[in-house]
């Protein structure tokens, strides 16, 4: 399934200022100061900056974009996930704190974390006393089945991750509680609520990752009398510590604090400002001249400046230190795929990435601060189970290993080299000058690739159909990916298990088919320990990596600024941007 939660928020970082990564020294991904508190470039990264608990003041938020949707179970853009947190309370959500503490779920409505039945398919939370939503009602179990219900009916609410669905149904094919036969509007069987406090999911078979599903927004609690259907985004009932108050499509939105939120049932949110106010616009341009001005607080968005602000701030310490260029968790790169000759051969695919010029790669994407990180392998910092010291091709270095792409060539019996083509989609300008950069290295070592700019809205029907790929000879597929929750399973399942093949809208680009790799995906849903489950997912990408199956591009970042006046300002890594349900204001206005 498409990764649409960062899909916008990666997709804005613009190429500029033409740095390239130096030979060692220190990453652009280290913080200048550990210090808590003290605000330094990358600070917010790994600590919290300005940390307060001082109450009132309005949060200005910006964006360049609306929401997809307000609705929980509709939206899917990463910044709208993170704001989602105002509002929506869950079975559990990710703790509020910078770097890994941050990846850890804790109970939110639940009282404690679920009990596990001894064969890992019955899930059983109970719920917390005292929460109820905006208007007072008590918050039940079946509010949060009713919500969960909802994900199901894609006919009328669709858009959102509908990863519930593949574990709840279990062949009832249930419609959703619009079309909901039962006379509460309560009838799919695999959740249970035998009494207000008490929740049961039982599903088909063990799946260790069912919590961070019940952490998506689409899993908040919606009271049935206040559904209003494909409009239910206009004003959703709030759960969290705001609610909407106004909300004028493209223009502006409006949160106040909910009266009947109680920070007393609440560990995760510090509910600071009275009120947040989000505005609005379409030149981003003007934005970052806000941030700069301080007329803005943040761009939620958390695309990154434009490429004339990036150099203003970098330039400037005293503007530098109020700067932030974090791993967004996705990862830029190039799918070589196995059904394309001579792509059928390991050696062929090796000789790719080694020929590839990883320095003129990660400057097409925006250099080190804009770009990111050289990528080294196809697991992403932020999972557990990553390593980006593991670079099994040394593509960290930065250089192109011509000697070592002949030799594959040699191995794969195309010693003079081949010809293929690059497919990349044409409203990306950042994946089509990799794609130029690779074509060029390609070409030092006799492989001639031709570059196919498609249409970037039909990417499940061109490189998303196998079928399409064969035809049209795409040998290599410019492509990123982020996770939809924070685990192996959450960012690699979709790319490289070969059950996850699709005729339309395929994200398994190489189209793996490797039985081992397969199986470790069904070791990891029976794996309750985070730690036994991180090595699994470990050993998942070395076999792709060994596979050659993926040229990895860049562990993307983007360079973000935040006003002086914020407090409590980090980096979630469960997002990869600024927690927004954390920030305060210093000067309460």
């Amino acid at each position: 399934m498409v990764s649409k939660t960062r899909a916008v928020a990666a997709a804005g970082v613009a190429v500029a200022l033409g740095l390239t990564a130096a030979c060692g020294g220190k990453s652009d991904s280290d913080s200048d100061s550990s210090t808590s508190g003290k605000s330094a470039y990358n600070a917010a990264v790994t600590s919290v900056v300005n940390a307060s608990d001082k109450k009132g003041g309005t949060l200005n938020l910006w964006s360049s974009q609306d929401a997809d949707s307000w609705d929980p179970v509709r939206g899917y853009y990463a910044f709208v996930w993170d704001l989602n947190r105002l509002y929506t309370r869950k079975l559990m959500d990710y703790a509020g704190a910078p770097g890994k503490d941050g990846l850890k779920l804790t109970p939110d409505l639940a009282s404690a974390e679920p009990e596990i039945s001894a064969d890992k398919k019955t899930y059983t939370f109970k719920l917390k006393s005292g929460i109820k939503f905006d208007d007072g009602t008590p918050i039940t179990s079946k509010d949060v089945k009713y919500g969960i219900e909802r994900v199901f009916a894609q006919d009328t609410v669709p858009g959102g991750p509908t990863y519930l669905i593949e574990q709840l149904d279990q062949g009832q094919k249930y419609p959703g509680p619009y079309k909901d036969t039962d006379p509460n509007k309560l009838g799919l069987k695999s959740v249970e609520t035998p009494d207000d406090s008490t929740i049961v999911f039982k599903l088909a078979k063990p799946f260790a990752d069912l919590p961070y599903l019940l952490a998506m927004p689409g899993a908040g609690p919606v009271p049935a009398a206040k559904d209003t259907g494909a409009k239910y985004g206009e004003k959703p009932v709030a759960s969290g510590p705001y609610m909407i108050s106004e909300y004028s499509p493209g223009k502006s939105l409006k949160f106040v604090r909910n009266p009947n939120w109680d920070q007393s049932t609440d560990t995760i949110r510090k509910a600071l400002p009275d009120a947040i106010n989000l505005t609005i616009t379409t030149n981003a341009e003007d934005l970052d001249s806000r941030l700069e001005a301080g007329t803005a607080d943040i761009d939620v968005g958390q695309t990154g400046v434009q490429a004339k602000a990036r150099a203003e701030i970098l330039q400037d310490p005293a503007k530098k230190a109020y700067a932030d260029a974090p791993v967004t968790g996705f990862i830029r790169y190039a799918g070589l795929v196995t059904k394309v000759a001579p792509f059928d051969k390991v050696d062929c695919r090796k000789a790719v990435i080694y020929a590839s010029d990883p320095t003129t790669l990660q400057t097409a994407r925006g250099g080190p601060v804009a770009g990111g990180d050289i990528g080294t392998n196809m697991l992403p910092p932020n999972i557990a189970g990553s390593d980006p010291s593991y670079d099994p091709y040394g593509r960290a270095q930065g250089k192109p290993q011509i000697d070592k792409a002949k030799q594959a060539l040699a191995a794969c019996g195309q010693p003079n080299g081949f010809s293929t083509k690059i497919a990349v989609r044409n409203n990306r300008p950042a994946e089509v000058k990799t794609a130029e950069a690779l074509q060029a290295a390609l070409g030092e070592v006799g492989i001639k690739a031709t570059i196919d700019q498609y249409d970037g809205s039909q990417v499940a029907s061109v490189t998303g159909s196998p079928s399409n790929v064969l035809k049209n000879g795409y040998g290599i597929i410019i492509g990123g990916w982020g996770a939809d929750w924070q685990t192996g399973t959450g960012y690699l399942q979709a790319l490289v298990d070969s059950r996850y093949i699709q005729d339309n809208g395929n994200y398994n680009l190489p189209e793996i088919a490797d039985p081992s790799i397969d199986a470790l995906f069904d070791q990891a849903a029976l794996e309750t320990d985070p730690a036994k489950a991180a090595d699994l997912y470990k050993q998942i990408n070395e076999k792709v990596m060994e596979g050659a199956y993926y040229l990895p591009f860049v562990f993307d970042k983007a360079l973000n600024y935040r006003n002086p006046r914020l407090t409590n300002v980090y980096i979630h890594d469960g997002f990869g941007m600024v927690d927004f349900q954390a920030l305060g204001v210093s000067d309460g206005k």
